[in-house]
């Protein structure tokens, strides 16, 4: 199963390059996010491609959707597995997400971020609704648009899967260990839970490229959850 991505927070490919050899024959899920996308740009995935890795590239797109249509189009060159929209932007802006990616790309919007807490919610962002519902609504909005699925935490996907449906997509980071950190994250669950709540797949970052032996621990986090 190729269900546990790792979050590649490298700040260079070379940093990405000396964590994958570590690795040594394994070929996990990567994603890529705005840091290391930012340095390696379309040329560095189109080498992890060619290397066989597939890539969930986490952009986090969010713009009217004439803009969203041809972000997306511009990417669907580079072949990644997965992309992600921020929910926020809409149903219309969603679905020209979806209409440029294609049936190959699974696109996946964003509900709210892990470290998005109730407190943040209501007196930053001047949502009233608890977190829940406001993360099942946008759930049910992406449902609607036709993607493929939702980034959330751990904690919303047996809620997501009983009112959508299990064919439903869910993907969720805030993967941790009790003797852990939860650094920045705040909706958090270890890969135990995630997979009893239902969680399709799970990002995993810092307890893998942290970890003094990233493979030993890739497979153990690889095999809990499966």
């Amino acid at each position: 199963m190729n269900n546990v991505i790792i979050a590649c927070d490298f700040s260079s490919f070379n940093e990405l390059n000396s964590f994958l050899k570590k690795l040594g024959k394994e070929k996990p899920f990567l994603k890529i996010g705005y840091q290391l996308f930012y340095k390696i740009g379309r040329e560095g995935i189109r080498k992890l491609k060619a290397k066989g890795f597939k890539i969930f590239l986490d952009l986090k797109i969010h713009d009217i959707p004439n803009t969203v249509y041809h972000g997306v189009e511009s990417l669907k060159d580079l072949k990644v597995d997965m992309l992600t929209v921020h929910a926020a932007g809409g149903i219309e802006m969603m679905k020209q997400a979806k209409l440029a990616a294609g049936k190959n790309i699974k696109v996946l919007a964003v509900t709210q971020l892990t470290s998005t807490d109730s407190k943040i919610l209501k007196n930053e962002l001047l949502i009233n609704n608890d977190i829940n519902s406001t993360i099942l609504h946008y759930a049910k909005n992406a449902n609607k648009a036709k993607v493929d699925g939702v980034i959330c935490s751990p904690n919303e996907v047996k809620l997501i899967k009983s009112k959508i449906g299990k064919n439903f997509l869910t993907v969720t980071p805030g993967i941790r260990y009790s003797s852990n950190t939860a650094n920045d994250q705040k909706r958090i669950a270890t890969p135990q839970l995630a997979k009893k709540y239902g969680s399709d797949y799970i990002v995993v970052g810092r307890p893998i490229t942290k970890s003094d032996n990233p493979k030993k621990m890739y497979k153990k986090i690889l095999k809990e959850f499966n």
